[in-house]
Parts: C-alpha cells; sequence; structure tokens
C-alpha cells in the first residue's frame, strides 16, 4: 500500500502542482480533496451509483434464495437474469439491470473475449442449477462422500454439494470477484472508459450528461465506487463509519474483514481515500494523479480476496485437523470462492490478474480431484495457500489471522 501519497492527501487538503521556467511559475491544476465523498456542481450533487445498489440488493436477494429450498432453479436462474419479476421489491423488478449482465463482462479483460465471459456466466448458472436440483432435494438428508445433503457444524447446518461445497458460499464470493472486483478494476477505472470517445474533452470543459449534474468521466468513476459502497446500510460519502456496522455482505464487507487485520490496517481508509482523491483529479482535470489513485485501488481490493483465500483455506485445514468437517466444508467454500475471484483481480504493475487464469483453474482442480473436500489434504491447502501468498508479495501467516 501506498502510505506515503495517502498520509500526504488525507483530510480535505487543496493542493497545486507546478513548474518552473526560467525564474516564472506556472500553476496548473488545483486539486481541492474534500473531507468526504462529496462533490457538487451548481448547487447540485454530482454523485450517482443507483444502479450499483440495485445490483448489490439483487445479488444479496439472489444469494439468499441458496438458503430457500422451497425455491426452484427458474426462480433463481431469473434472479440472476432478472426476468419474470422474480423480486418481492417492485422496484428491482422494474429496474432494466441485473447481475448476470454485469458478471466477467468489463472492458479490459472480457470485452474481446467473449467465449470467456459466457462460460463464467454459465458457470454460475450451473451452480444455481446444482443448488436447486441436487442440495435441495437432499435438504434433510445427511451428506457423506459423494452424497449431497447436510452437515454440522456446532449447533449450526451446513448443507453442501456432493463435493462438500456450501454452494451459497461459493456463489457468493465468487460474486465478489465476477461482479465487484472486475466491474470496479477492470471496467470503471480503466483508462479505456473513463476516457472513451470525447470523455477527456467533455470533462476539462465541464460538459455534462444531458439531464444530468455529472460528466460522463466523474459518473464512471462513481460506478466504481458504488460498487464498493453501494449498499443502503453504508454511508457512501464517509465509508469509515459504516465499517463495523452494515448489511453489506460482499466486497465491502471483506475490506472490514480484512482492514481489521493488524497486518493489513489502514487498507480501507486508503483505499477510500485513493477513490475521494481520484473523484478530486476528475474535478480538477489532473489525470496523472487519477491514475494513481486507480492504482491504489486496484492493489487494495485485488489484496483482499487474496487474503481471505488464504485465511479461508487456512481455517479449512485447521477444522480439518480437527476432525470438524462442517467446518472445514464452510471454511473451504468460502476459501474456493475468492480463490476463484483471484480470476479478477488487477496487478497495476502488469495490468493482469496477479495469478494467471490457468493457475487459478490448476488449483481449483487439486481441490476438487475425487470427493473434493471430503478428500482434500493439509498438504495441498498449504500448497495452494503459499502459491497465493507469493503472487501478492505476503505472508500465510499475514493472512491466516
Amino acid at each position: 500500500m501506498k502510505k506515503a501519497l495517502f498520509a500526504a492527501l488525507v483530510g480535505g487538503i487543496a493542493f497545486t502542482s507546478c513548474s518552473t521556467d526560467d525564474d516564472s511559475v506556472i500553476p496548473t491544476n488545483k486539486v481541492d480533496v474534500p473531507e468526504t465523498y462529496s462533490f457538487t456542481r451548481d448547487e447540485q450533487s454530482t454523485v450517482s451509483f443507483d444502479g450499483q445498489t440495485t445490483r448489490l440488493l439483487m445479488a444479496g436477494d439472489l444469494t439468499a434464495g441458496f438458503m430457500t429450498p422451497e425455491a426452484t432453479e427458474e426462480e433463481l436462474s431469473n434472479m440472476f437474469s432478472n426476468e419474470n419479476n422474480p423480486f418481492s421489491d417492485e422496484a428491482l423488478n422494474t429496474s432494466s439491470k441485473s447481475v448476470k449482465s454485469k458478471v466477467a463482462a468489463s472492458t479490459l479483460y472480457f470485452g474481446s473475449n467473449t467465449v470467456e465471459s459466457n462460460a463464467i456466466k454459465d458457470t454460475f448458472e450451473s451452480w444455481i442449477t446444482e443448488q436447486a436440483t441436487e442440495v435441495f432435494p437432499n435438504w434433510e438428508v445427511l451428506a457423506e462422500a459423494g452424497v449431497a445433503g447436510q452437515i454440522a457444524q456446532g449447533d449450526k447446518t451446513r448443507y453442501v454439494n456432493a463435493k462438500g461445497i456450501e454452494l451459497n458460499q461459493l456463489f457468493a464470493k465468487s460474486l465478489i470477484g465476477a461482479l465487484l472486483t472486475d466491474q470496479i478494476l477492470n471496467n470503471y477505472l480503466s483508462q479505456s472508459v473513463l476516457d472513451e470517445g470525447d470523455n477527456v474533452e467533455n470533462n476539462n470543459n465541464a460538459v455534462t450528461e444531458e439531464g444530468k449534474s455529472y460528466t460522463t468521466m466523474e459518473h464512471k468513476w462513481d460506478e466504481a465506487y458504488g460498487y464498493l459502497v453501494g449498499h443502503p446500510s453504508v454511508s457512501g460519502a464517509d465509508p469509515m463509519i459504516s465499517l463495523s456496522s452494515n448489511e453489506d455482505r460482499l466486497l465491502f464487507n471483506y475490506l472490514q474483514s480484512v482492514n481489521s487485520d493488524s497486518d493489513f490496517a489502514g487498507i480501507a481508509e486508503e483505499t477510500f481515500e485513493a477513490f475521494k482523491v481520484g473523484r478530486a483529479a476528475i474535478v480538477a482535470g489532473d489525470y496523472e494523479l487519477r491514475d494513481e489513485q486507480v492504482a491504489i485501488i486496484r492493489e487494495n481490493l485485488s489484496l483482499v480476496s487474496a487474503v481471505r483465500a488464504i485465511h479461508y483455506l487456512q481455517g479449512g485445514k485447521v477444522a480439518i485437523q480437527n476432525e470438524d468437517m462442517g467446518a472445514a466444508f464452510h471454511e473451504l467454500s468460502e476459501g474456493l470462492g475468492f480463490l476463484y475471484s483471484l480470476r479478477f483481480t488487477h496487478n497495476p504493475a502488469t495490468g493482469e490478474p496477479y495469478l494467471a487464469p490457468e493457475v487459478i483453474f490448476g488449483f481449483q482442480e487439486q481441490l476438487m480431484a475425487g470427493n473434493g473436500f471430503w478428500d482434500v489434504t493439509p498438504e495441498t491447502l498449504d500448497s495452494i495457500s503459499e502459491a497465493i501468498a507469493t503472487a501478492f508479495g505476503i505472508t500465510v501467516a499475514q493472512a491466516a489471522e
């Protein structure tokens, strides 16, 4: 994390970059960084991310549906694609948005890679099908190797497929990567989206979208921000006040989890500050500063999936060693989802995921070999954890807390 830059920019600072030519000082763009993520033009707010809030609510309802055994495959699939009025909230039903349309849909990674994009969407659909046709019918059956059903974890009951996977956990944690991380890092914060067409010229001249108070570039940045802080229980203006108390169960929630680890303390505030400084830079037309913030955000939000993948794989290892398979399956299901999400990370030094897709797929195959979680060994979990840690420049011990 880029602590020096972060420390220099905290706290509503206005600063000016300049250059010297002989004895003259030529001022350039002045960047006014507000204390909160609040930006206005002509006394109207220019911040808008309603579409992201809608998709976060849809995703919450869909993942809850995975724990409703009365739900049908068609109903869950309709929630994924927002067809046939699947939600109890009519505002969601009438929205033109859907979760499925934005899964693996970033410009950078999938703009010319529709084959993989469609395959990823199909994978999410397959998890819906499996939950509805294999797990739900066995809701009252005791799970065993090769048989879906329920398994105890203390006084809790977990519901797993034939390989021991809690598909609700796998679906939700994979969505953190395939929807949120991908859209933030590889779509809305990409230069190809921010600077598309006349966006730079229009932003320089404060030309707003028709009937709106914001420029297109401002709005694209806000849409990225909305995928992180857009849940209604989170304060978009000052998300730090919502860290310990919110109803988000996706990326914002797990940024908080990583932030609470002493080895990564400060990552949340640094990320929110980078979003704020980057937005202020757009207002000022300082695109170099904007792109510096993009690099910080990409590094930090990518790290969330890596830390949580290792954390849960190691938690699963401990549970296996303690012969608590219910706990092991729960931890490993979350770990597998975050492992899947690593496909959508973005290393600012390379412009690519921190781990190649084929490497991630190989890890998944190791975890699913034979009877899956019923057969996985601590040695395999350690090996995968070490590989992830090495790719991200951290240690397993740091992430395992």
